[in-house]
């Protein structure tokens, strides 16, 4: 269930009558929980509840039911129960059917009210649903609840209107959905003058005849659409002409309403009932985008951005300048007044901007600011100097656009109605204008200046009008000539595996032929190109939310150069974090913020967050493509390692269907003799194996032995597995594979070497990377790497902390876990000329890591490095390798993970520009 299934299930059972014995069931299957799991604890085998009438689910909530007049008593029962604490409960609730009382025993916070309003608050226990939720969703029950009901409204009128569902009117459908939102939200604000006009005229006028709501609804729009002195000639009804007109596109074109039955009429009904006036655009914008769309349907509420998340990206590039100015100002009016001025002027551009939550963010603090500065300048009711129309931006899809038009509109009258009063509010908000400033199209196929541009008119926006769609709109007159632009946004991710072939061609028409392999390349890429482009022509500044992988790996080599090239730098930048602002049972995605900008200020700030979530801020002189302090280098794939390492090489690739492999119990039920089986079968690692410990075999056979191994009817019906499957590939390589089906079709061990292996993937929650040395005569597949027959010194370097901070940066995530390439972090790894002294000290240090494992045997790797269990004699056989490696790079141990990276830069740096010399 998602937070809209989970409200609508909370609203139904308050409404139901309070069932003492049953509500604690009730409530606990609203948030989702199973039948097997209700009915367990029903049976009592689960419920280990020790206060009366209660109900314990384990690491989850107690909840108790009273006698009326009892919840203070019994929700101290529950807090003190002895079974609430060893049950590891995070909620306790107590309720008598009039009050309601609950507690977060992890987050302190509380709920206190009467029964019938607890729905309003079931933002508090998402958690019990495994969702976990931002601040805003949690104290938002309304936006939650609107979405559910436009959402049942939604699919019922496509129900019973099919021809409505068509592709071909889906705009319409949208265009009215948008309609629906600005009625019921004008009808609880006053701006229509008389609260509940539109719901309530339609309730009375429908009351007997459900099949009329179209018309009178199409009436209440045409008048919305026609100006005061065109009404008489317009023939309007009585009842539709105590709306006001409205203007703005909102309403012009086609009046046409999809028909209404009673279960359709009932839901606009319960829609207007809510009251629209807590309506938040930000969180509601974000929402409702998914009614329409049926692939997304099922994660309504998981769109929303948070507040928080958007101000890392708004308040360094530009809000923070506004703010030190304005304190800066303190009560200097002339001082005030120029940054009045300059606010004025500012461009806020979104080229990707959905249901408009950078913009709406943007105009909310920007107002807010502009209030402070009327209020020190004795101006409190002062007309705002910001023009809705400086706040641009692009969406590929109609509805989102729509909503974030509407969005900002909505956002213009509740900034008025805060900082100016209601009565100035309406009084200015009608009609609107009819300004086009959200861009429905690609916008990796426009130019982004004909959408932004950097003076007044002159250029003419290339798309659609957003409401109506001709194509000789009016230009906007920006009056901002010589204004700063800024532009922003949360662009679409996409690695290039899952990106569709139209939006290869769009990164083809940005980046071909700029960059020769713009096909392994993020979609994101395409925003911050275009975005260097924009600037290259104007003055500006751009930031936008990307996954970490643009900041890592070959992505680095790919797109930084062309940005830098263009003369942009990094002014600011967030290093990763989890973008999870509503995800449920899933981690958010890993992303990074960048900002860029051709005259950044210094110092460049450099934002990270600390390990209790607070974010840290570091001043610096430059910060590189991979979010270090440092110079702009790229780290590029090197065939051999560039010191005094061994090479490093993946293991042997099977291509062999999986015939060559074995299981166990595979191996067990073959019935192989000893010697067969000393002779043709070796266990085999990859990652996985390597970390978890787990059994894998599989037949290595020497070419001399391949006619003795065929003789084995098991055997040979293996390799008569891999010859078939090899012949039927496609590549002629692989098919020459099939004259030697005995063989890994890679074969890069004879099988006697002593092998270091290191994990091609592991999770970034170890301290250390997983490697270790393979008892002789075990294979790693490609899925592992392995340095053979190398010296034991190898290994301190693999294992130590400095080279986990050198992988994590410089090779791929996938997510947050490391890919480990050996050509872009081993043979690329910056380490000082090693004495024979410092080769015999890291022997030592890894040879006692090892020991330190013998001593946990048979602990597998997986086991061994969990962070919370990691026993005490590995960790400091790891401290002790640390300080011996680390005493050679600068003479005593790194105080951070920042340090060693600075460190590793700087060396990289110096070791590829004596290369560059040479």
């Amino acid at each position: 269930m998602n937070p809209v299934e989970i409200e609508e299930a909370v609203s139904d059972l308050a409404r139901e009558p309070f069932d003492r014995v049953e509500f604690p069931f009730q409530f606990l299957t609203a948030f989702d929980n199973p039948a097997t799991t209700i009915k367990r604890l029903r049976s009592g085998s689960t419920n280990q509840s020790d206060v009366p009438g209660g109900v314990l689910q384990r690491s989850n909530i107690h909840i108790a039911t009273c006698d009326p007049g009892a919840v203070d008593v019994t929700l101290a029962a529950l807090r003190e129960s002895p079974k609430t604490a060893t049950a590891k409960a995070k909620f306790i609730l107590a309720t008598d059917g009039e009050s309601f009382q609950a507690e977060d025993l992890n987050g302190g916070g509380t709920v206190a009210c009467s029964y019938a309003e607890f729905p309003d608050h079931f933002g508090f226990f998402l958690p019990l649903a495994g969702i976990t939720t931002v601040k805003e969703i949690r104290e938002s029950s309304f936006d939650v609840k609107a979405t559910g009901r436009l959402n049942r409204l939604y699919i019922q009128l496509l129900k019973e209107n099919p021809d409505w569902a068509t592709v071909e009117r889906q705009h319409d459908m949208n265009h009215f959905m948008a309609r629906l939102i600005f009625c019921f939200f004008a009808e609880d604000t006053d701006i229509f003058q008389s609260e509940g006009l539109f719901t309530r005229e339609v309730e009375q006028l429908t009351a007997g005849d459900a099949d009329s709501t179209h018309k009178v609804i199409g009436e209440i729009f045409r008048a919305m659409d026609t100006d005061h002195p065109k009404r008489d000639a317009a023939n309007l009804p009585t009842y539709a002409r105590k709306f006001p007109y409205v203007n703005g596109q909102l309403f012009s074109g086609s009046t046409d309403v999809p028909r209404f039955s009673k279960v359709a009429r009932s839901y606009l009904m319960h829609i207007g009932s809510l009251n629209w006036q807590k309506i938040n655009p930000d969180i509601f914008g974000s929402m409702i985008q998914a009614v329409t769309d049926a692939d997304e349907r099922g994660a309504l509420g998981m769109h929303y951005t948070s507040v928080p998340n958007i101000l890392k990206v708004l308040n360094p590039l530009f809000l923070d300048s506004l703010r030190e100015q304005l304190e800066e100002a303190d009560a200097n009016g002339r001082k005030l007044l120029n940054l009045r001025n300059r606010m004025a002027r500012i461009r806020v551009f979104d080229p990707a901007c959905g249901s408009g939550n950078f913009l709406v963010i943007a105009y909310r603090e920007m107002r807010a600011i502009e209030a402070e500065i009327n209020k020190r300048r004795g101006e409190p009711d002062r007309r705002s100097d910001i023009p809705l129309t400086n706040f641009r931006g692009i969406e590929l899809r109609d509805f989102p656009a729509e909503i974030a038009r509407l969005a900002l509109i909505i956002a213009e009258y509740q900034a008025d109605v805060t900082y100016r009063g209601q009565k100035e509010a309406i009084a200015e908000f009608l009609p609107l204008g009819a300004e086009n400033w959200i861009t429905c199209a690609n916008a990796l196929r426009l130019d982004w200046l004909s959408i932004c541009p950097p003076t007044g008119t002159g250029v003419k926006v290339t798309s659609d009008d957003l409401f109506q769609t001709p194509l000789d709109q009016a230009e906007i007159d920006f009056e901002n000539e010589g204004g700063e632009t800024y532009i922003c946004g949360n662009p679409p991710y996409l690695g290039s595996t899952w990106q569709s072939s139209e939006q290869k061609a769009d990164l083809e028409r940005v980046l071909h032929p700029r960059v020769p392999n713009w096909r392994s390349m993020d979609y994101v890429s395409g925003w911050f190109v275009k975005a260097a482009d924009y600037g290259c022509t104007t003055s500006c500044a751009a930031a936008f939310v990307a996954t970490n992988s643009i900041c890592q790996g070959q992505q680095v080599a790919l797109l930084w150069p062309l940005i830098f090239k263009s003369g942009h730098e990094i002014a600011f930048a967030h290093t990763s974090f989890k973008w999870a602002n509503l995800a449920s049972n899933k981690a958010g995605v890993t992303v990074v913020i960048v900002g860029i900008s051709r005259s950044p200020a210094t110092p460049r700030r450099l934002f990270q967050e600390g390990d209790d979530g607070s974010t840290l801020l570091r001043e610096v002189e430059n910060i590189n493509a991979y979010l270090v302090p440092g110079p702009n280098v790229v780290v590029q794939k090197v065939a051999r390692p560039q010191t005094d390492v061994a090479p490093m090489t993946f293991g042997s690739k099977p291509v062999d269907g999986g015939n060559l492999f074995l299981t166990r119990e595979e191996l067990t039920a073959a019935n192989l003799t000893d010697a067969d089986r000393l002779r043709y079968v070796r266990r085999i690692y990859g990652s996985d194996e390597f970390i978890a410990g787990r059994g894998r075999y599989c037949l290595w056979i020497d070419d001399r032995d391949a006619a003795e191994a065929a003789a084995n009817p098991f055997i040979a019906a293996r390799l008569e597995g891999v010859k078939a499957m090899r012949l039927a590939s496609p590549k002629t390589a692989t098919q020459r594979g099939a004259d030697w089906p005995h063989r890994f079709d890679e074969r890069r061990q004879t099988g006697d070497e002593r092998v270091i292996a290191v994990a091609a993937i592991s999770s970034e929650n170890r301290e250390y990377l997983p490697t270790g040395i393979l008892p002789l005569g075990d294979i790693i597949s490609n899925k592992c790497f392995g340095i053979f027959d190398a010296p034991l010194w190898n290994l301190s370097i693999v294992a130590s902390r400095i080279h986990w901070v050198w992988i994590g940066a410089v090779c791929v995530r996938l997510e947050m876990r490391f890919s480990y390439s050996n050509t872009l972090g081993w043979n690329t790894f910056p380490l000082p000329r090693l004495t024979a002294q410092n080769k015999a000290d890291l022997t030592r240090t890894a040879g006692d890591i090892l020991l330190a494992r013998e001593a946990s045997f048979p602990a597998t790797i997986a086991e061994l490095y969990d962070p919370q269990t990691m026993p005490d004699d590995l960790r400091r056989a790891h401290e002790a390798n640390d300080e011996v490696l680390e005493r050679i790079y600068i003479g005593r141990r790194f105080r951070n993970d920042t340090e060693r990276l600075e460190k590793l830069f700087e060396l990289y740096t110096r070791m590829t520009s004596k290369k560059v010399a040479a």
